[in-house]
């Protein structure tokens, strides 16, 4: 039975992808790829020879009909993004979304993604939490701290480097200067640090020492 397979990839460290997700790729008829180019080097490490087509946010809004209707006729395709688990921050929601009202068959495999070691490494309560993604860059920002700054459970937020330090200090002025968080960067790679403190600690860590690489960030909820 033709379906869609979301499969994870690797975060950074090439051993981190499952053996299924392996023969996966190897015996679909097509992937597709967030970064044809990023992946291929990917697929090529691991002598994978199928197929690839680019399917990203932009163009995943056209693409999703034409990719449905090979899935209908009979194929098998997958689905990755640059790194990490499909549509958590990343393209196929729409695509997944789109099979499941045409009754194709949807199989997420288990896998590599950022903010669940950013979560467990952080020494902050998991049992609950809440996935937050990246915040709004402008409008909208501020509503949405506003309403965070009452949210009890854990948060967990993407960020890129170049506005970590704005991020900490909205965390700082929204959350309080005392409020414990945790930065994970580089998670699975050879500079992989997590820096923890409140609030006020970790933005004078990142201000002395400026953030390259994939970041999350994890905060304690309001007390």
């Amino acid at each position: 039975m033709a379906k869609l397979f979301l499969v994870p990839t690797p975060i950074g460290n090439l051993e981190d992808i499952t053996l299924r997700a392996i023969r996966v790729l190897k015996e679909v008829d097509l992937i597709l790829a967030e970064d044809t180019r990023n992946s291929g080097k990917l697929l090529k490490h691991f002598e994978i020879q199928t197929p690839m087509q680019s399917h990203h946010m932009h163009n995943e809004h056209k693409t999703v009909d034409s990719v449905v209707s090979r899935i209908l006729a009979g194929e098998q395709i997958a689905l990755i993004s640059d790194a990490g688990t499909p549509a958590i921050s990343d393209p196929g929601f729409l695509l997944t979304r789109a099979c499941v009202e045409a009754g194709i068959e949807v199989d997420c495999l288990p896998g590599a993604t950022a903010f669940v070691p950013a979560l467990v490494n952080s020494g902050l309560p998991n049992d609950k939490f809440i996935f937050e993604g990246f915040l709004p860059v402008k409008k909208g920002r501020q509503t949405r701290l506003k309403l965070l700054a009452e949210e009890s459970r854990t948060m967990v937020f993407y960020e890129s480097p170049h506005k970590l330090l704005k991020t900490l200090g909205n965390f700082q002025e929204y959350f309080g200067a005392d409020r414990k968080v945790s930065v994970s960067r580089e998670i699975t790679k050879m500079h992989e640090e997590t820096i923890r403190g409140t609030a006020t600690e970790v933005l004078q860590h990142y201000t002395q020492h400026p953030p390259k690489g994939e970041i999350v960030i994890i905060v304690e909820g309001k007390a």
